[in-house]
């Protein structure tokens, strides 16, 4: 078990950090987790309500279990953990954030560099004239539909689709070019970003795991608390040292 010392140190030395981050960092914020017990994939089957072959047939299954979320974006709000990780690229110390979060959380937080591998929640396109409407100015409807006919879907990657090329190669170079991962709030085990943490392993990168439930086996470094908790006492001890 590491302590906040021990990690502010490592973050003050190496600079060139990198944040991983998962569900769990925004559940304090009062966002349903999808895999954990109680989840929203333990309600709803994924590939039923989720994939982009039953939004394709169907785009309302979808939109009635994700419609309410969306409209209602602007209702949740960053939590401790994300302000810390704002504070610490203002400090310069973290370079960027990889988030497989899709609400936009660390954005409102203030982080500028921010990786979203799965899409954002904020911004819905018309499939049709590719018209984007930004949460929650979300047209009525499940599903809604844009003002040309066309069908709107969360700028999000569905179950069956391919992560935005771009967003991934840039986390994989971010990855390679760090000395310190902080792996805070995820499971460590949804591909291609459970392959990040041995990736910066892998370059001589330390990895320091922020969550209450170790995931990553192979983390050099352990913090087992939640984020909100845990984050805002490593930027007090970074700034004391800073």
């Amino acid at each position: 078990m590491a302590t906040y010392r021990e990690i502010a140190e490592l973050i003050v030395e190496e600079k060139a950090c990198v944040a991983l981050t998962g569900a769990g960092i925004s559940a304090e914020s009062g966002i349903a987790t999808f895999r954990d017990k109680g989840g929203l994939w333990e309600k709803y089957d994924p590939v039923v309500y989720a994939s982009i072959d039953a939004f394709r047939s169907d785009p309302s299954k979808y939109w009635l279990i994700r419609g309410d979320f969306i409209r209602n974006y602007d209702e949740y709000a960053p939590n401790a953990g994300h302000l810390a990780l704002a504070a610490l690229e203002e400090l310069g110390v973290l370079k960027h954030v990889i988030t497989q979060n899709i609400d936009g959380l660390h954005r409102k937080a203030g982080n500028r560099n921010v990786i979203e591998l799965h899409g954002s929640l904020r911004e819905i396109h018309c499939l049709k004239c590719r018209r984007t409407y930004l949460a929650p100015k979300v047209p009525d409807g499940t599903p809604p539909y844009c003002d040309c006919g066309g069908v709107l879907k969360p700028n999000t990657v569905l179950f069956g689709e391919q992560l935005p090329p771009q967003a991934l190669e840039k986390a994989y170079r971010e990855t390679a070019n760090c000395r310190l991962m902080l792996l805070v709030g995820t499971s460590a085990v949804v591909q291609p970003a459970a392959s990040l943490p041995y990736l910066a392993k892998r370059s001589g990168a330390a990895v320091v795991e922020v969550n209450p439930e170790k995931a990553f086996d192979a983390a050099d470094y352990v913090i087992a608390e939640k984020a909100a908790s845990a984050l805002p006492e490593i930027v007090a001890q970074v700034q004391q040292l800073i």
